[in-house]
């Protein structure tokens, strides 16, 4: 309570373009049934995010979702506060990206907004960046020219080397209209909890419709 399976399919019908899930090893965000369950009800983008252990990698490719999102998150952590450094993991990463390209599913790699480490990325065969957006909620108040600068460079290095580009992680009502605003080629952007907190007072209808009206 709430149903998983409904929330996700009134987000859709209230406008959202994606579900995003994150199922992790405890299951403490997503359990493994309900990707499977979702899977045949979502009919926008289906995005599984993750680090690609090879129990993730199993699920993904037994489910074949839309885009699969890789992170480099422990099991332990809380959430994701940090993107790849690519070239230790160069090879690590290519191998994935091989297997999801031969599945068919779009591949993302959650990165930071170093330059060189985007265009590493590229190397991998990806397809998208996933920009790691916590540094820059963490110094909007203070600064918001000063905190979107980093990212509009990494979106020009990104799509300099041939990658879509995706954002994430606390980005929020507050801060997203001006991030879109100055950010170049911005693909999607993956909001979960202010979307959920927001919704308390306003309502999913309505806190969707918000965060799309950020969008346009």
């Amino acid at each position: 309570m709430p149903d998983v399976l409904r929330v996700a399919m009134d987000c859709e019908r209230f406008g959202a373009n994606g579900i995003t899930v994150h199922p992790r090893p405890d299951e403490r965000h997503i359990r493994r049934r309900d990707v499977f369950d979702l899977r045949p009800l979502v009919r926008t983008e289906f995005n599984i995010e993750g680090y690609p252990s090879e129990q993730f990698m199993e699920l993904v490719l037994a489910v074949r979702p839309t885009q699969a999102t890789l992170v480099p998150d422990a099991p332990n952590v809380l959430t994701s506060s940090a993107g790849w450094e690519i070239e230790p993991n160069l090879e690590f990463l290519t191998g994935i990206v091989d297997r999801l390209k031969e599945a068919g599913i779009r591949s993302s790699i959650f990165v930071g907004t170093d330059v060189d480490n985007i265009r590493a990325a590229a190397r991998t065969g990806a397809d998208r960046v996933e920009l790691y957006t916590g540094p820059y909620a963490e110094e909007f108040d203070a600064d918001p020219e000063r905190a979107v600068a980093p990212f509009t460079e990494a979106a020009a290095a990104a799509h300099s080397v041939g990658l879509g580009l995706n954002a994430g992680h606390d980005l929020s009502l507050h801060n997203l209209e001006f991030f879109q605003h100055h950010v170049p080629h911005l693909a999607e952007v993956s909001i979960g909890h202010a979307l959920i907190s927001d919704a308390l007072y306003l309502g999913l209808e309505a806190t969707i419709k918000a965060y799309k009206d950020c969008l346009k």
